[in-house]
């Protein structure tokens, strides 16, 4: 669950148009190679389509953002820590007054950079954690990483430092969504677990609505089965009945408003910002538009123009008649990426939250037997 403080923050900022929580994509280039993934670009790609930004102008992005109010930043790729400059773009953010979160494949290369972190540690570091063999990480990743991964995550948390394990699950590792979560169950992090694999737009426009992703009702069915393990049967009781209820069972979580259909519902453009690895702001790292260059304009305009163009876009009209509208929460990225156009219904997302839907009913019905 989010803390209070964070909500409050964010509910203030909205008020006042500030950029409470961003995010600096500080390079595209990943020593993984995920067939799912949005934003991967091998060195010789990279240089190809820009440069990246420099030490120096990373770090007077992070200036105004801070005294444009920015207080969450989270430092992600690509791979952050392939960079060399990666220890002292946390240290400095952090040194900035902010509270400084990290994206990261866990193999953290480079002799000493575990240490680095240990010694010098963001808020939390979040870790993708793809299965639980070098066998699933060489279909999934092309690179056999699982026990380096498991090893350093073992490390921080020896540290005291805060892990999360997120799984972004693929026909290549599903078989392996139980393991994850007994895994970092045994390393007592917090796990989460999605099959809804964004579409590659900003990389590829041709795969609009396709990725390397499971039908959507495979999907559903296997976001159930997951909840099925994981919770508790008073927990999964009262999610199975938010659900028969038409109402979310993440409610009080998320910060999606209560009119679907209309402007943007989730905090990208309102109070949350992306820059990308090459200095354009979007208002969520899925978006290839709208985008303002913020090298040009400096942060402070960026993020008037993001504020105001993420306010014109409109989701689906359709989406305001749906049964299932306060449980599917179609954003405006998935929109997008589903559709090419924000306006756009995503049917993918429509089929796998249906199916999640009967999946969960299923579920109770088989696993506990009761009325709900």
């Amino acid at each position: 669950m989010e803390p209070r403080l964070s909500k409050y923050l964010h509910m203030k900022g909205s008020q006042l148009g500030l950029p409470i929580a961003g995010t600096f994509e500080l390079t595209p280039r990943c020593n993984f190679n995920c067939k799912m993934c949005y934003v991967h670009l091998t060195e010789k790609e990279q240089k190809l389509c820009g440069r990246e930004l420099t030490t120096e102008q990373w770090l007077s992005i992070g200036r105004e953002a801070k005294e444009t109010g920015t207080v969450f930043l989270l430092l992600t790729g690509g791979e952050p820590t392939l960079r060399p400059d990666f220890p002292e773009l946390l240290h400095q953010f952090k040194n900035m007054g902010m509270m400084v979160t990290v994206n990261s494949n866990g193999m953290l290369p480079g002799e000493g950079l575990l240490q680095q972190i240990i010694n010098d540690p963001p808020v939390r570091i979040n870790i993708s954690l793809y299965g639980t063999s070098n066998e699933t990480y060489e279909k999934q990743c092309g690179i056999p990483a699982y026990d380096r991964v498991i090893r350093n995550i073992r490390a921080l948390r020896d540290a005291g430092i805060e892990v999360k394990v997120n799984m972004s699950v693929t026909p290549d590792n599903k078989d392996d969504i139980r393991s994850v979560y007994e895994t970092a169950k045994e390393l007592n992090v917090h796990t989460q677990s999605t099959p809804y694999m964004f579409p590659p737009v900003r990389l590829h426009p041709e795969m609009c609505g396709k990725n390397f992703r499971m039908d959507p009702e495979d999907a559903g069915k296997l976001q159930a089965e997951y909840d099925a393990f994981r919770c508790s049967e008073e927990e999964f009781l009262r999610r199975v009945r938010a659900l028969q209820n038409l109402t979310s069972p993440d409610a009080g979580n998320e910060d999606c408003g209560d009119a679907i259909g209309e402007g943007i519902h989730c905090r990208a453009g309102s109070t949350s910002f992306w820059i990308t690895w090459d200095g354009k702001m979007t208002p969520c790292g899925q978006m290839a538009e709208p985008a303002v260059n913020v090298l040009e304009t400096g942060f402070a305009e960026a993020w008037r123009q993001t504020r105001a163009n993420a306010a014109a876009i409109r989701l689906p009209p359709e989406c305001n008649s749906c049964d299932i509208k306060n449980i599917c929460h179609a954003c405006a990225a998935m929109c997008y990426c589903e559709t090419g156009s924000f306006s756009g219904r995503p049917d993918y997302v429509c089929r796998m939250k249906r199916s999640y839907i009967d999946a969960m009913m299923q579920y109770w019905q088989t696993k506990y037997g009761g009325e709900v």
